[in-house]
């Protein structure tokens, strides 16, 4: 866990003469409540923020506008383009409205801008909105339970991944895709809102109460759903060579993923690969040439904080600063392990310091993190897309959790009572359900 960043101890209430001295290797310096080093604010009160922001007698709208309307515009295009999803609250469209009436009486260039920004503005938000239909729309479909999916022995009528797409590269590059189109919905605020509300100095009433995380949930939930939909593709086959020929493909699929530099799905399938209803087929493993798999373990192995990970990462961040072309520019991070480093800032640095000053070292080192992650979902897909295949991933039915036990134990049997035991209760389960789900569809 990062430790505390405590720059608390070089800032103090002075008076509003400025006062610097030596702090560190470099030069620390208050004015009021608003303490810089090395000329970076380190930490503010809030009250001293809002007065150096609110303009005064010397630079007010009304008086000098035609040199404030440009500033102006470029704070608001930085906001609406860095944060458009506030702009989903009806109350933030008006007063941009409102501020666009405004410039329009004092600047043409600067209501052009305007005009020109909110556009953009209303384009992004369009496309946000069809993106969240279609992906309710997909994870409806593949929700769906047909009875080819319900027992092992009628999964027979249901394609597997081997007759959509054989080539490794191929489906490598078809995640791709859809990780890439995933990460571009994902607003940099959800980072921070899927931890605000443990904070209760952000449980304020105001325009932002009502903050959405659900394009960074839907995709977290696609990191499990490939998870599953490797372990249903392994355990479906009755016949122990075809298990064995997915397993060696998906760790084909994983080799292509770390290569192309899509963490996401390589992590997603290797836990797939190593859920317990897979782990234990060992007569299909004992079939499996498991070189190149324990390697591709090896590089995410969470020891020592991923650290082999982590410096794969950085090798693929570096070869993408210097791309020569659209595939070396790929970086698609281990996304819940992102998740984690974001929370662990967050918890471990304090936003506010003992004196009451906003903490902007950690804001900093927030911004940081989440500003490396704008530039990587910015990337375009090279790859030429295949729809077939990109419906299958996205939209076949996997087993559950249970079904996946279950076709297990019928694909290698219980080796000890205990197993035998949970294969029955499975059974009996999931024989139950069946007959309810049935009930409830014939009824509606």
């Amino acid at each position: 866990m990062p430790q505390k960043i405590g720059s608390e101890q070089s800032c103090r209430n002075n008076t509003a003469a400025a006062k610097a001295r030596l702090y560190g290797h470099g030069i620390t310096a208050s004015y009021g409540e608003m303490c810089y080093h090395d000329n970076s604010l380190v930490s503010a009160s809030l009250e001293a923020l809002i007065q150096h922001l609110v303009p005064t007698v010397d630079y007010y709208p009304d008086i000098r506008f035609r040199e404030v309307a440009p500033k102006l515009v470029q704070l608001l295009t930085e906001w609406t383009e860095t944060f458009p999803y506030d702009f989903r609250d009806e109350r933030m469209m008006r007063c941009l409205k409102d501020m666009t009436h405004h410039v329009a009486r004092g600047d043409e260039y600067s209501w052009r801008a305007m005009q020109q920004m909110t556009q953009r503005l209303i384009k992004r938000l369009s496309a946000l909105g069809q993106y969240e239909e279609a992906v309710a729309a997909l994870n409806a479909v593949a929700a769906e339970r047909p009875a080819s999916l319900k027992s092992k022995q009628a999964s027979g009528q249901r394609s597997d991944v081997l007759s959509v797409c054989d080539d490794p590269f191929v489906l490598a590059q078809q995640l791709t895709h859809i990780e890439l189109d995933r990460l571009s919905f994902i607003g940099p605020e959800e980072f921070i809102q899927t931890f605000a509300m443990k904070d209760p100095l952000e449980n304020h009433k105001g325009f932002f109460r009502k903050r959405k995380t659900s394009n960074l949930e839907a995709y977290v939930s696609w990191f499990n759903r490939l998870s599953y939909l490797v372990a249903t593709e392994i355990c479906m086959p009755v016949k122990k060579k075809h298990r064995a020929r997915i397993i060696e493909f998906f760790i084909d699929v994983a080799q292509e993923c770390f290569n192309i530099g899509n963490f996401n799905s390589l992590m997603a399938i290797i836990t797939g690969m190593n859920m317990s209803p897979v782990s234990r087929l060992r007569k299909t493993w004992s079939k499996v040439n498991t070189d190149k798999f324990e390697i591709l373990e090896h590089q995410m192995d969470p020891s020592s904080n991923f650290s082999n990970y982590r410096t794969a990462l950085r090798g693929a961040t570096q070869r993408s600063e210097t791309a020569h072309s659209s595939q070396e520019k790929i970086v698609i991070p281990f996304f819940s392990l992102l998740i984690k480093d974001i929370y662990f800032l967050n918890e471990g640095c304090a936003s506010r310091l003992t004196n009451g000053h906003i903490n902007f070292e950690k804001l900093w080192e927030l911004a940081k993190q989440v500003s490396e992650f704008l530039v990587w979902r910015q990337v375009i897909c090279p790859f030429d897309r295949d729809r077939r295949i990109l419906q299958y991933l996205v939209t076949t039915p996997v087993f559950s959790e249970d079904e996946l036990h279950l076709a297990s134990y019928e694909s290698e049997g219980p080796e000890n009572n205990m197993e035998k035991d949970s294969r029955r209760s499975l059974r009996w389960v999931l024989t139950h359900v069946h007959a309810v789900q049935t009930k409830h569809v014939n009824h509606s």
